[in-house]
């Protein structure tokens, strides 16, 4: 084989058809144009997560429709760049496992050689998933068969106590699917009805799903009325409304959504679990130094150091979301209590 540089080249060299993915936050295609300038170091890999660059690459040979699939997890410097020398790693062991093709039955020694590859990542089933949804979604190939029994409990009302048989892989074959305009009506329909046991993975895989103004209201309103329950199950409680607010990940820079994030940052108080899930699924939310601001405020009220240290080195390494970072810290209005936080974080470094 001729060098190889790096993934992109790796694949085309094999003749390989191929779709890569961000699975490290959300699960969302990253272009093959946009990967080659990652992996070329002029641009940051988006969305690090820890650390991390997590990536699904799904390739196939034209004349077979099955693809299969690598998941790694290759680690980025402070910048944020892709470390060149672990993806070197990866292609070296790849290549001397299975030469110049990628899709052969690899022998047992092949087999051994590719299992001990130390970028390789298993995600959460959840992210599986969907991961699989969206493969299958793309390449045109027909969903799973939990997609019709799914569709029919969210069809037939009062029965919504029936939610042994839906899949989880039912539930990621609809949300993938939540633009087709029967599908938006029928969770709007359904929404106030379903139980948690459907619910809470209903709005894992929703997060990666941008919708329509109706289902985004109709889930802020949901969100609503949990946020203002009087429920003695707190810990529940706030598990749902984390999920709610997860669900609209994808949908987070929507006029609607940012201005309930920006009421819900003028709250008195907000639950640490809500902090986490704004920061860990809506992001983009906070690009705004006066909404970041906020959010760093309700953070130290927490009165957990430890908690600022992981949030703030967190979204110091997003891209989008660094120089507002910077700006609140330079930021004269910033309270004494903030400055002391980060006077802290720096100290520990």
């Amino acid at each position: 084989m001729n060098t190889i540089d790096t993934i992109s080249q790796l694949l085309l060299s094999s003749n390989s058809q191929f779709r890569i993915y961000d699975i490290g936050r959300k699960i969302e295609k990253i272009s093959k144009e946009q990967f080659e300038k990652i992996e070329l170091n002029q641009i940051p890999y988006p969305n690090p997560a820890q650390g991390h660059a997590c990536i699904a690459i799904a390739f196939w040979q034209k004349q077979s429709s099955q693809p299969y699939l690598w998941l790694l997890k290759l680690p980025l410097d402070e910048r944020g760049l892709l470390n060149q020398g672990a993806r070197n790693h990866f292609i070296a062991i790849i290549v001397e496992a299975l030469g110049s093709d990628l899709t052969q039955d690899a022998n047992d020694q092949q087999e051994e050689l590719l299992k001990s590859n130390p970028y390789l990542y298993t995600p959460a089933q959840y992210k599986l998933a969907t991961l699989n949804s969206k493969i299958k979604l793309e390449l045109k190939q027909a969903p799973s068969e939990y997609l019709s029994p799914f569709i029919t409990y969210m069809a037939e009302e009062n029965n919504w106590d029936k939610w042994q048989a839906v899949g989880v892989q039912g539930i990621t074959d609809f949300s993938v699917r939540i633009r087709e305009p029967q599908n938006m009506a029928l969770l709007v329909e359904a929404l106030p009805h379903l139980p948690n046991e459907v619910l809470l993975p209903l709005c894992s895989a929703l997060e990666n799903e941008s919708f329509s103004v109706d289902l985004i209201e109709s889930i802020l309103a949901l969100l609503q009325v949990k946020l203002t329950s009087n429920s003695n199950n707190t810990e529940s409680l706030i598990q749902i409304q984390q999920h709610l607010l997860r669900s609209l990940a994808s949908n987070c820079q929507h006029p609607h959504v940012e201005t309930f994030i920006a009421n819900l940052l003028q709250q008195k108080e907000l639950a640490a679990e809500l902090l986490i899930t704004v920061s860990g699924r809506c992001w983009l939310s906070l690009a705004d130094t006066k909404q970041l601001m906020a959010f760093f405020e309700h953070l130290i009220n927490c009165n957990d150091q430890a908690l600022f240290n992981s949030i703030f080195k967190d979204l110091v390494a997003i891209p989008a979301i660094r120089p507002i970072v910077f700006q609140c810290m330079r930021a004269p209005e910033r309270s004494e209590a903030l400055s002391k936080a980060i006077g802290q974080l720096f100290n520990q470094a």
